[in-house]
């Protein structure tokens, strides 16, 4: 094992400051069993960002270029947490450099880019995970463990939608976030997360159809200033066209049962309202993310006098809450900050060769990330195709 572990965060909005408060938490979570973990560099473009998310989450310093994180003999580990777009060439460099690269879904904003990232982690000598963080929700989990062990037994049908209000109010600032080809809007931003956690529970999907692509706001005003996340900033009177879609849905099948998938950046009052329900042989579970620290069970008692959902609150008899919470007593709940702490420790304790059955769930793979964009570009193909059916 490592002496220590230094660790970098490349991107100082609000994803990235997700990751920077994680690394800072990660060595909390659990038996102290990590090396000491130094918390380096925040690395962004924008100084004033990357300073300020530095001294906000006790990071050493802050740097302006990824080279500059790249060449560091004191950093180890990084995180990428920046546009899509820039994902290839900084992952790239940094496996090249010899970091261990925990990236951002999704993998890139192209399919053969993303290719390329994982081709390229398969010749690093370095570890390459990408993030699909609400993979460590206890109620997902949860609900996972109950369709693997049989509770709920096989999966007949998936409901799930992601809707998301950033991009509601006409006068939301261009950003990077509305630029890019088909499927690079909120399905790739909301939508991919729909998809892995759809596998996750589901096993893979098999074919997608009924494609539907939306862009309702064709135009945004450019910004006075840097913006930061989904940040509502002060804006010009010069718009620029809106290049991808504002809602997304789609119909899949999967290997049992079948699923819908809906989602949206426009979705007013839904800030970040990801919901599903999977149906089951022997019952059903819902999960809704504005209540993070509960799932809603349905198990069929057989004479059907008393079906129906009932609430279970999550506690230290469900996935990652026992040792993982500094205060792990029933009720005391969770959140989606929390998930991004034991993705991190997960990382952590990968890197530092802890063994897997001695550890946290393993992060994703990169060819994981691949497939996650595959899926992503079967949406896309079918809604340019009048949802066309499209074999995967």
């Amino acid at each position: 094992m490592a002496e220590s572990l230094g660790v970098a965060v490349i991107g100082a909005g609000m994803a990235g400051k997700a990751h920077a408060a994680a690394y800072r938490a990660a060595s909390a979570l659990y038996s102290p069993v990590l090396p000491p973990v130094r918390l380096v560099s925040i690395g962004d473009v924008n100084a004033e960002f990357g300073s300020l998310a530095a001294r906000r989450f006790g990071y050493e310093r802050n740097d302006t270029s990824w080279q500059a994180i790249a060449e560091a003999d004191d950093i180890d580990v990084v995180s990428v947490v920046i546009a899509n777009s820039l994902h290839r060439e900084v992952v790239k460099g940094l496996l090249a450099a010899g970091k261990h690269v925990l990236c951002e879904k999704p993998l890139s904003d192209s399919i053969e880019d993303a290719r390329a990232m994982a081709e390229a982690a398969r010749n690093a000598s370095s570890i390459a995970r990408i993030g699909f963080t609400f993979r460590r929700t206890p109620g997902i989990a949860y609900i996972r463990d109950l369709i693997r062990t049989g509770v709920l037994g096989k999966v007949l049908h998936f409901s799930g939608r992601y809707w998301t209000d950033y991009g509601f109010s006409p006068s939301a600032p261009m950003s990077w976030r509305y630029k890019g080809g088909p499927g690079s809007g909120a399905l790739a931003d909301v939508g991919s997360h729909l998809a892995y956690v759809s596998e996750f529970l589901c096993g893979d999907i098999k074919s997608i159809s009924g494609g539907r692509h939306s862009t309702v706001i064709d135009k945004r005003p450019l910004p006075l200033a840097a913006v930061m996340g989904h940040d509502h900033a002060a804006v010009s009177d010069t718009f620029e066209a809106v290049e991808n879609d504002d809602y997304a849905a789609f119909n899949a099948e999967f290997e049992n049962g079948a699923g819908s998938f809906e989602v949206s950046r426009v979705a007013a009052g839904h800030a970040n309202s990801l919901n599903f329900e999977v149906f089951c042989e022997n019952g059903a579970a819902k999960f809704d993310q504005r209540r993070p620290s509960e799932i809603q069970l349905f198990l069929n008692d057989g004479s059907g006098n008393e079906n129906g959902y009932r609430q279970v609150i999550l506690g230290p008899g469900h996935p990652y809450i026992a040792g993982g919470l500094a205060m792990d007593a029933p009720e005391v709940g969770f959140g989606q900050n929390d998930a991004f702490g034991y993705q991190a420790r997960a990382f952590l304790e990968e890197v530092a060769g802890l063994p897997e059955s001695e550890s946290l769930p393993r992060c994703a793979t990169f060819d994981e990330g691949v497939r996650n964009m595959e899926l992503l570009g079967a949406v896309t193909e079918s809604a340019l195709n009048n949802g066309k059916t499209i074999t995967l």
